[in-house]
């Protein structure tokens, strides 16, 4: 508990003082949306990019149904830590048509969610490679709860030429990426009334050949937010500083997604 104590004081410190906070208002004439953005990157790394001395790594966190994007600042604040330019899309207005389940259809019917979603990332991409060219664009890591982590692994599936790493928070309908080349990390809730479909996890014998992590929170499907308590949002935090800091050879051990209950 103490320690989940002084990883929130860290990351509330390292938020307020160390990284700078921009948003943006965009908007895409071709399908005449408005597309809300914020930014967070650490300043002394901006600086440096600024000076040609190194490429930002850069990462997009899509946010859940309903949930505005700046209820993840806790996952943007160890990002923009580790030297990301974190940009954070508000994936859903409230005029867009609610979700709905269509069982038997793929993704339960969510594929033109997802497709929206997809233009939504790409069109942000393109607005900042025109303002931005110290950034790494090739190698893009997605960040996403619920609906925006299905968001994040159906993009990983179109472009994996772009991503490089994938970080779910409790996405239910998408499979995972299966691949060498892409690095994933899962945090799962253990709701009831959250349930993962068949087939989106992958085996324990899938996620150990693959380097896939996934790590059981013991945490409500909707804690996996700003809203959540602080020791699982810390524990969350530490978690992923580790993935960032030696994502190539992961000491995380995949949990038996094979059982209803998802344990580590």
């Amino acid at each position: 508990a103490f320690l989940c104590i002084l990883a929130v004081g860290e990351y509330v410190v390292v938020s307020r003082f160390a990284i700078r906070h921009e948003d943006l208002s965009l908007f895409d004439a071709s399908r005449q949306r408005p597309i809300a953005v914020e930014l967070a990157v650490r300043r002394d790394y901006e600086a440096k990019a600024n000076l040609g001395l190194l490429k930002l790594p850069l990462a997009i966190i899509s946010n859940g149904n309903t949930v505005k994007v700046t209820e993840y600042s806790f996952l943007a604040n160890v990002l923009a830590s580790r030297g990301y330019l974190v940009v954070s899309i508000q994936q859903d207005l409230p005029t867009d048509p609610p979700l709905m389940t269509q069982v038997g259809q793929p993704y339960v019917g969510r594929k033109d969610v997802y497709m929206r979603c997809e233009a939504n990332i790409l069109f942000v991409l393109g607005e900042l490679k025109r303002q931005h060219d110290n950034v790494d664009f090739d190698h893009i890591t997605l960040v996403g709860h619920s609906n925006g982590g299905d968001v994040s692994m159906y993009v990983a599936h179109q472009h994996p030429e772009l991503v490089s790493k994938v970080i779910t928070l409790d996405n239910l309908r998408v499979p995972f990426v299966l691949s060498d080349n892409l690095k994933i990390l899962s945090f799962r809730s253990r709701d009831p009334h959250f349930v993962t479909d068949p087939g989106v996890l992958p085996t324990p014998e899938e996620a150990k050949a693959r380097g896939i992590d996934i790590i059981d929170t013991g945490a409500q499907h909707t804690e996996l937010s700003d809203r959540g308590p602080d020791a699982v949002k810390a524990r969350i935090q530490e978690t992923l500083d580790r993935f960032l800091r030696d994502s190539s050879s992961s000491a995380l051990a995949p949990a038996d997604t094979r059982s209803p209950m998802i344990m580590n």
